[in-house]
This record gives C-alpha cells, sequence and structure tokens, in this order.
C-alpha cells in the first residue's frame, strides 16, 4: 500500500512542476507586448522627425520623455520575461555568448521585484516630469487641473514608497539568515 502512495505522490509531484510550463505562453504573450511597443516607439519617432526643426526645446524634451517612456517599459517587459522565465519555467538552453546581459540567470525573485518597482518608480517620475513640463503658463495649469496633477504626485510617491518598504524586506530578510 504505501508503494502506491508513494507512485501517486511522485505522478502527482511530477504534474505539478510539469504545470509550470503553462506559464510559457503568458512569456510568449510579453514577446508581443514588446513588439507592440516597438510598434508605438516607431510611430511616434516617424511622427515627430519630419517636425524636428519646427519643434520647441520644450516640446523636443517631451518627445525624448515619451520615447524614453517606452524604452524603459520595453526594458521591464524584457527583464519580467528572460528573468520570469529563467526563475519559474526553465533556464535556457542556448550559449548566447557576449550578447548574454550580465543580470541574466542571476536575477532571483527578489531582485525581479526591486527591477520591476525602479522600473515602475522611473516610468512614474517620467510621466509625472512630462506632466509638469506641459505646464507652461497659468492658462494651461488652470486647464490641467490641479487635482490630476495632485493624484500623479500622490501615486507616484506611493510607488517610491512602496518600492522603499519592498527593499526594507529584502534587506531585513537577508540579515535574518545570516
Amino acid at each position: 500500500m504505501p508503494e502506491d502512495s508513494n507512485g501517486i505522490e511522485a505522478r502527482f509531484e511530477r504534474g505539478l512542476f510539469a504545470s509550470r510550463w503553462l506559464m510559457a505562453p503568458m512569456y510568449l504573450g510579453l514577446a508581443v507586448a514588446l513588439g507592440m511597443l516597438t510598434v508605438i516607439f516607431l510611430k511616434e519617432l516617424l511622427y515627430y522627425i519630419p517636425q524636428v526643426l519646427e519643434l520647441s526645446a520644450e516640446k523636443m524634451i517631451l518627445v525624448v520623455l515619451t520615447l524614453i517612456d517606452l524604452t524603459l517599459a520595453a526594458n521591464l517587459l524584457l527583464i519580467v520575461m528572460f528573468s520570469g522565465y529563467e526563475s519559474f519555467v526553465s533556464k535556457f538552453d542556448f550559449d548566447a555568448g557576449a550578447d548574454r546581459p550580465g543580470w541574466m540567470g542571476k536575477v532571483d525573485f527578489g531582485g525581479l521585484k526591486m527591477k520591476l518597482i525602479a522600473s515602475i518608480v522611473a516610468i512614474s517620475g517620467i510621466h509625472l516630469l512630462k506632466r509638469f513640463m506641459e505646464i507652461s503658463d497659468l492658462d494651461t495649469a488652470t486647464n490641467f487641473g490641479e487635482t490630476e496633477m495632485y493624484w500623479l504626485v500622490v501615486i507616484h510617491l506611493t510607488f517610491v514608497i512602496s518600492g522603499v518598504f519592498m527593499a526594507l524586506m529584502d534587506y531585513l530578510q537577508a540579515r535574518s539568515y545570516k
């Protein structure tokens, strides 16, 4: 009887372990989202290239911040795709050589969380900076809405504080294992 239960348990555990492959389509979906983000980036770039001689310095800075924002979002997708796949599904079985990013294979779940929150804070900060730069005169500031700016700052600070608390929790957890 114990042998049968061990066999059932072993098959159950193998099935559970194999279920990690259910995450693979999600990572593939993130790769598709990366492609979609690339299309949006190129669309923005192609839209502004013909206008570059007519753009003011402030408007050009807003364009650059938009492109940086999209790039940071793409970096975030790559980090989640590569680290998540290697952490939860399977190791990459090919040798990328010198092209392999240095952090690949070294980012654990805690590191992934920190990279994620740092990227979110950076994206939020750039979005907030863009909004502040869009307020160029008193009329625009009045139309833009004091309440909207208030909530943008509150949300950004929430991301920052969350990141600090996550880092503190990781630090305290690491200290407890020493």
